[in-house]
């Protein structure tokens, strides 16, 4: 396979494959195995065909313009309003659960030295660290994300093949769907990689097979782990009691406490080693793909190519927020993807498919030599449709 083409599919894993995955299991537990499978191809299905609408409108214009541009162009001053704030609230939504969970590492790690970091200095040196990388350009990050993604996905695989045989077949078949509205924002941050597609044609040069053959690819794996995972962990982590899925889901979660309770329910220092492992490079992975997207994106806003001071003005932008919510809001691990699945629900899903309305039939964009969606009208409806469903589902669980 072009390395290239590799290099943009473990971009796509490692947005994908982040905190979310380590989110997943506590908010499935009550779903149960096969309710949330379910759930989570559906899930995957609408997902992977928003990604590729985004796809079709971002070839409609210049390489380098980003969703602020696509929305305005196709739907006008409020499109690009609604791009602003709804892309904002996502990207700071998850960068403050990747800051959130970096913290927690760095904490655990300390601890294995006997020192305790302040919360303020672990939430600086993780973004002054791992922030460097992402200034350097996307270059850089692609190259640090290979090796981070393929020591993780390796790390996962052997976690799960070590876990086998303390499964218990009968832990998977309870479940019930009442459940499904506290698990669906979660699932969609767990495929939220759409906001990349802008930064990964720029990657592919505008080479339009390659760019869609990346997100097919890399939108299965992620899948296909998700569902392995699930398998795994509620398979052998209990659903009730103390130290629990549900226990841990009811104290808000942390990134480290799933590393934690396999350590202490399975007793095996090879599982604890590589929990801790895989649990480190899923926030490192997704926070480096998450601040390069939110980079780019925040550069095209601002029109920051030619100004060194609007550049810098970006990357403050990118990482002061975040770092903020922490220090005065620790511990909002789980609580930001919930928020961040609202805002995904508007922003990968129905403004892509509203955009690709209005630039087919309003605006009449060419899509020669391009590339476009199947399935017109309606497919764009029925994923308006289910934009809609979801988001009002959603809300009402978190008011309820």
């Amino acid at each position: 396979m072009d390395t290239k083409i590799a290099g943009g599919i473990l971009l796509i894993v490692g947005t994908s494959i982040g905190g979310g995955m380590l989110a997943l299991p506590m908010v499935t537990a009550e779903l149960g195995f096969f309710n949330s499978t379910m759930m989570l191809v559906a899930t995957w299905a609408v997902m992977t065909t928003s990604a590729l609408l985004m796809m079709e409108v971002n070839l409609w214009f210049p390489s380098r313009n980003n969703i602020i541009t696509m929305a305005k162009e196709t739907l006008g001053q409020w499109g690009a309003l609604v791009a602003w704030i709804s892309y904002l609230l996502l990207l700071y939504a998850l960068m403050t659960a990747y800051v959130s969970g970096g913290v927690a590492l760095f904490d655990e790690i300390s601890g294995w030295f006997s020192m305790h970091l302040p919360l303020w200095l672990s939430a600086v040196l993780f973004i002054l660290i791992f922030g460097y990388i992402v200034i350097k350009g996307i270059k850089p990050v692609d190259y640090v994300n290979r090796l981070l993604m393929l020591t993780k996905l390796g790390s996962l695989f052997l976690l799960i093949f070590m876990t086998f045989p303390y499964l218990k077949l009968d832990s998977l078949t309870n479940g019930r769907l009442y459940w499904m509205t506290s698990t669906i924002t979660v699932m969609l941050t767990s495929f939220g990689f759409a906001n990349i597609i802008p930064s990964l044609r720029s990657y592919f040069n505008d080479d339009v097979k390659k760019l869609r053959l990346a997100v097919l690819i890399g939108s299965l794996i992620p899948l296909t782990c998700y569902i392995l995972w699930n398998f795994v962990i509620l398979g052998t982590l209990p659903r009730e009691g103390e130290g629990s899925l549900t226990f841990l889901m009811a104290g808000g979660g942390s990134a480290t406490d799933l590393s934690i309770a396999l350590s202490h329910f399975l007793k095996n220092p090879s599982i604890t080693v590589l929990a801790h492992l895989f649990t480190v490079i899923c926030i490192l992975t997704a926070f480096l793909s998450c601040s390069l997207g939110l980079v780019d994106f925040l550069s095209d806003g601002l029109k920051a190519e030619k100004s060194r001071y609007k550049s810098g003005l970006a990357y403050g932008l990118t990482f002061l927020p975040p770092l903020g919510i922490v220090l005065f809001k620790p511990g909002v691990f789980i609580q930001s993807f919930s928020y961040a699945g609202i805002c995904a629900i508007v922003l990968v899903v129905l403004l892509p498919a509203l955009m690709a309305w209005s630039g087919r039939y309003r605006k009449h964009y060419s899509t020669d030599a391009h590339y476009q969606v199947m399935g017109g009208k309606w497919l764009l409806s029925l994923i308006m449709l289910i934009a809609l469903i979801v988001l009002v589902l959603s809300l009402w669980n978190m008011h309820k």
